[in-house]
């Protein structure tokens, strides 16, 4: 039935704009981002650095892709997505062949500056504007179902990483990646995408605004947003790289720990699938509630009941579906508050606090887990998700009665 539909939905130049971005993608994540969560605990012995400071490499990743943020923006614009992110694959590869070669803190620590950079040039928001560019106002479609795939990134590259490390040890594993960057992503970038479409489509974005907030009301809901969406990346990013090694803390054999760490993605991709498939239908709201509760509910039950092989599967399904969902939430819900001509600087606006989040929490979940332990990092992840379901409550209240006032007919009528 699937391949049937396909055609109706993924036009041919559509089509091969996700094929080549699905590709790069999956490959720059699963190589930078998502390649410590296999990879830090072999490098830091090897480094004779303690887990957390390895792990710190992802803060820094973060923070330099942050402050990078604004002057990408403005090379995007001048140059255009593709040759962009064509620069990032150079960039990456030269971060990855300085962790290949680093025997100490300092060229570490700058291979983790330069693939930042990279992350900058290379992962999200530029391979969403390469949509945009091509696809115009059909954009937001496209990048859903981009979205599906690259969730994908730690679910192929955890067992390709792990077998690459088996057959020609970490440093060659680093130079791999780097050669994937270069031979794979670089002429994808250069060659494969479509050119971009004329923006004379652009001009039809329109102002229509989802919910009549007031001044006041409009702050309120950015805060809570920025707060509940801060949290939930926070949660996710930061357990993302030790989760192999939460569930080997939590009692599973290290054969189950990355059969479950690795179906987290793919479980992830069938949340985002849910959400894509409910169309004009869905709701970012309902989606954020639903996605934080299934989170705080797997913290709950894998903190507070005996562990097992099914409480361990259990936990799994719950906490990737929740942050399958979260991640379409986070993308989407700026375009349910606010009008579409705002969506991209409301979305830049949220970026800060989450690529602080994503830059500190790493670190701390890492500390958590080796030197407290399991039950700390689970309770720590309940407790940060209960606060978020609080805001997002919040959140939900303020727009009903936004709407309600909207509903209630004019005192000239």
């Amino acid at each position: 039935m699937l391949p049937a539909a396909m055609p109706k939905i993924l036009p041919l130049r559509s089509a091969q704009t996700i094929a080549v971005l699905a590709v790069t993608q999956i490959i720059s994540w699963g190589t930078t981002f998502d390649m410590l969560g296999v990879m830090g605990r072999i490098v830091a012995p090897e480094l004779n650095l303690p887990n957390e400071v390895v792990f710190f490499g992802l803060s820094i990743m973060m923070l330099v892709s942050a402050l990078a943020g604004p002057a990408t923006g403005r090379l995007l614009g001048r140059h255009g997505a593709a040759k962009i992110m064509a620069s990032a694959s150079v960039i990456f590869a030269i971060g990855l062949l300085l962790l290949a070669s680093a025997h100490e803190i300092l060229v570490y620590g700058l291979a983790w500056i330069v693939i930042g950079l990279g992350g900058a040039l290379g992962l999200s928001a530029p391979a969403y504007t390469a949509v945009v560019e091509r696809e115009g106002l059909d954009g937001k479609r496209i990048i859903a179902i981009l979205m599906l795939f690259t969730g994908l990134s730690a679910t192929i590259f955890w067992p390709v990483l792990a077998l690459m490390n088996d057959l020609v040890g970490w440093r060659m594993t680093f130079v791999f990646s780097a050669m994937l960057q270069i031979f794979v992503c670089l002429p994808l970038y250069l060659f494969g995408l479509p050119k971009p479409i004329d923006r004379n489509e652009q001009t039809q974005a329109t102002d229509t605004v989802p919910v009549d907030f007031t001044p006041p009301e409009r702050r309120r809901a950015f805060f809570l947003v920025a707060a509940a969406t801060a949290i939930s990346s926070f949660i996710s990013f930061g357990l993302s790289p030790s989760l192999l090694a939460l569930l080997q803390h939590s009692g599973a054999s290290p054969a189950l720990a990355l059969q479950l760490g690795s179906a987290r993605g793919a479980i992830g991709v069938s949340a985002r699938f849910v959400d894509m498939a409910l169309g004009r239908r869905g709701n970012a709201l309902l989606t954020s509630l639903v996605g934080t509760g299934l989170v705080l509910f797997s913290f709950l039950l894998a903190a507070t009941v005996t562990s097992s092989a099914p409480v361990l599967v259990i936990f799994m399904v719950l906490y990737g579906f929740g942050t399958g969902v979260l991640a379409v939430a986070r993308a989407l819900l700026p375009l349910s508050l606010f009008s579409p001509r705002e969506f991209g600087l409301q979305s830049a606006r949220l970026s800060m606090p989450q690529n602080l989040a994503n830059a500190a929490a790493p670190v701390i979940f890492t500390a958590l887990l080796d030197r407290v332990g399991a039950t700390a990092a689970l309770v720590t992840g309940a407790v940060l998700s209960a606060i978020s379901l609080v805001l997002v409550l919040m959140l939900v209240g303020l727009v009903r009665r936004v709407n309600g006032r909207a509903a209630e007919p004019s005192p000239a009528s």
